[in-house]
């Protein structure tokens, strides 16, 4: 491992764990809710996405995500009988503090105990990932996922059976020093994915402006199709991630395909590639992220970079 970046290449092994520990919490049960409500930013975002997906699956109830300005800077909306997630590492943000406070049954994701956040909450599921000192959040994001996991656990009643699992996914180091080798001399990134490894391809494009600032950008494999395939005629990568689940092959297979007829460099990793066969949903999300964090730390330092500490980005990001 590079000498650039040692607290995030520290605190991204320890994301497993932190996943593992998280879903495994005792939450008290919470009863279905009509639907639910994400209100978050940035890498919290890219865990709702991934969530979104698995809830909608398990309970049969929309969800979706709305922007914290319909209670900051709006009136805010009425939600019914839905449930508001709030989902902050921090849980310092002015406006999911007043997303929290503005709706009528909210249950907060966060890692500080006693965060104002988590103080106009009904109710807090912790990530517990203690300090996280890199800039770029990774384990945090990881017991994110693992604290979703705890809160549809505690509304359906199901108990985790793969998480421990997550600890297993890796890429071989050969392929990930290609992989970053190709990253860091592209000029367009492509990343992406369907379902749950949709926020997955969110979340790693975030992290390849944040830490290496390249321009990468995520899309849906079917999305991607319509009108952003267009800039397929630039030199560009694309990263294909497949969370393994049968209803997207056939999509991120055409994706794929289409890609490479193109001549476009075109890679795809999914549950074999990490040595996690078997896994899907938020538990192949996650090992996937687990899996791909060190491809993002190997690319910024490849490029002299050092992914601690971003010079434009602080650790906590205040939005109104």
């Amino acid at each position: 491992m590079s000498e650039l970046g040692p607290k995030m290449a520290a605190e991204m092994r320890e994301g497993a764990a932190v996943f593992e520990a998280a879903a495994r919490q005792p939450v008290s049960p919470i009863a279905r809710p009509g639907a639910i409500y994400t209100f978050a930013r940035g890498s919290s975002d890219t865990v709702a996405n991934v969530l979104s997906y698995a809830f909608m699956e398990r309970l049969g109830i929309p969800m979706t995500s709305l922007p914290p300005s319909v209670f900051s800077i709006g009136k805010g909306v009425s939600l019914g009988d839905a449930l508001a997630l709030v989902i902050s590492q921090s849980g310092a943000s002015e406006d999911l503090v007043a997303c929290a406070k503005g709706a009528d049954r909210s249950v907060a994701i966060t890692n500080v105990e006693g965060s104002a956040v988590e103080q106009e909450s009904d109710a807090t599921i912790r990530i517990n990932a203690g300090p996280e000192n890199a800039v770029p959040a990774t384990k945090t994001v990881l017991g994110a996922l693992g604290a979703g996991l705890a809160l549809l656990h505690a509304i359906d009643g199901k108990t985790p059976d793969s998480v421990a699992r997550v600890a297993e996914a890796r890429l071989p180091d050969d392929v990930l020093k290609d992989l970053a080798r190709t990253l860091g001399a592209a000029r367009h990134i492509y990343v992406l994915g369907r379902q749950c490894s949709y926020g997955v391809a969110q979340e790693i494009a975030l992290k390849l402006k944040e830490t290496s600032a390249l321009h990468a950008e995520a899309y849906s494999a079917s999305e991607v199709l319509h009108g952003p395939i267009q800039l397929a005629t630039n030199p560009m990568v694309v990263l294909v991630l497949d969370a393994g689940d049968e209803a997207s092959q056939p999509s991120l297979d055409r994706a794929e395909t289409r890609f490479r007829s193109e001549g476009t460099p075109t890679f795809r990793i999914g549950p074999s590639d990490l040595g996690v066969p078997g896994l899907t949903g938020v538990e192949m999300a996650a090992a996937l992220l687990y899996a791909l964090y060190p491809l993002v730390h190997r690319t910024a330092a490849r490029l002299g970079i050092d992914p601690d500490a971003p010079d434009k980005l602080a650790k906590v990001t205040r939005t109104e």
